[in-house]
């Protein structure tokens, strides 16, 4: 059995804006079809100002965003030198490593 909802007319819906790109805004017909209106709404518009750190952390994301994930240059190389037998691994800088990462994993250390 369907629901009745009361209280309000189909003429008076929000519809969404034209070209809104999807993002939720919504038009309310009914503010707009009120004398002067027009001109409030044009007055009240939201204005957003960022910090400097908020400038800078902004196009530190643009910038990560747009890095590859992976050196390729890097990649190919060390894939090279193993095709080719030249590769060496360095045991004492791994072992160092492995220390340093086994040490933050322990609590208070």
């Amino acid at each position: 059995m369907p629901n009745k909802i009361s209280g309000y007319k189909a003429a008076e819906l929000p519809v969404p804006v034209k070209g809104s790109g999807g993002n939720g805004q919504v038009a309310d017909k009914s503010q707009a079809a009120a004398p002067g209106a027009a001109a409030t709404a044009a007055s009240a518009v939201d204005q957003l100002t960022l910090t400097g750190p908020a400038r800078t952390m902004q196009k530190l994301s643009e910038a990560v965003a747009g890095a590859p994930v992976v050196n390729s240059a890097k990649v190919s190389a060390v894939k090279l030198a193993i095709q080719n037998g030249t590769y060496q691994v360095n045991s004492a800088q791994v072992a160092t490593k492995m220390l340093q990462y086994e040490r933050g994993l322990k609590p208070g250390t």
